[in-house]
């Protein structure tokens, strides 16, 4: 027998809540809050040498998020080793992006011209083409 739709009991909906609302997290000790300085020489020495090494592609990703947080334009060659890292990861959207990067670090369009200028021979070895040569845009 189905009961009739008045006796039928509705509950009302779960919400599940997560136990926390914020996390903090701890990144070292009494010092943890001292800024090093580094130089722009040892900064882009760093970073090549980061994607020089760099083997797959969260690594990279990682490496490009913490390279393009710093308020500074990463150098040609870093630039450089970041495409190459892409192209040997075999991920052709994130050599797109690392370009896009660029342009959105520079202060203007001439800078970014000139960066394209400079990493043309290896964006030619590497067969990759900027966002404006792949949608027809202007620069």
């Amino acid at each position: 027998m189905i009961p009739s739709l008045s006796r039928v009991v509705r509950r009302a909906p779960i919400i599940l809540r997560p136990a926390y609302t914020s996390v903090r997290l701890n990144s070292g000790g009494p010092g943890a809050h001292a800024h090093e300085t580094e130089s722009y020489e040892a900064f882009n020495s760093r970073y090549q040498q980061f994607f020089a090494s760099c083997s797959d592609l969260f690594e990279l990703q990682r490496g490009l998020n913490n390279c393009f947080a710093y308020d500074l334009v990463p150098s040609v060659e870093v630039i450089d080793a970041a495409l190459k890292c892409a192209r040997r990861v075999n991920d052709y959207a994130t050599a797109v992006r690392i370009l896009e990067g660029i342009s959105v670090k520079v202060e203007n369009k001439g800078q970014y011209k000139s960066y394209l200028e400079e990493l043309k021979p290896v964006l030619s070895e590497l067969g990759v083409s900027s966002k404006e040569e792949l949608y027809g845009l202007k620069l």
